[in-house]
């Protein structure tokens, strides 16, 4: 009986594991309103958004520490509105900003905020909410790009970047 209560819970954490793996961020957005937003970005007091170009991808806007940004398909611009939140938001932090922005190379007329379920404040460019992908773990890469045909690398204008799409973009959520 012991050894039939091990499998068990395996198998049941096994499960719950797969899960989420597969709720991540599909064109659903992991959806849901409320909860937390998961880890935000480092993007914070005094953020500048600049452009970078990166092999692949093309020019593209980064955070402060060259880390490209992303959109997302399943959000929109008229009126914004979020859609990552919850398990989502885990694999695709939210860029947030406290403070001033500042920008290098993009239209500062372009770059605003909107109010999280949570009450941060994400950044926006022409409209489209900011993300930065988890598993981006050096400045100027662009692992994100074509996730599940729904996120892209934003462009200094806001629009995606279609130049390459990544090779991690089928299998959901680039797990």
């Amino acid at each position: 009986m012991h050894a039939t209560q091990h499998l068990t819970g395996y198998a049941a954490t096994g499960a719950a594991v797969l899960a989420l793996a597969l709720a991540g961020c599909g064109s659903s957005g992991g959806g849901g309103s409320g909860g937390s937003a998961g880890t935000p970005a480092a993007v914070t007091t005094g953020t500048t958004l600049m452009t970078a170009k990166v092999d692949k991808v093309g020019t593209v806007v980064t955070d402060s520490k060259g880390y490209v940004l992303y959109r997302f398909d399943a959000d929109s611009i008229h009126p914004t509105k979020v859609s990552c939140y919850g398990t989502c938001a885990v694999v695709w932090p939210a860029a947030t900003a406290k403070g001033s922005v500042t920008v290098k190379g993009i239209d500062k007329k372009l770059v605003s905020t909107v109010k999280r379920s949570d009450g941060t404040s994400q950044l926006t460019l022409a409209g489209w909410p900011l993300y930065r992908y988890a598993k981006d773990d050096q400045p100027k890469e662009a692992y994100g790009q074509g996730v599940d045909g729904t996120w892209w690398a934003v462009t200094p204008t806001g629009a995606k970047a279609t130049a390459a799409t990544s090779s991690g973009s089928t299998g959901g959520s680039g797990y």
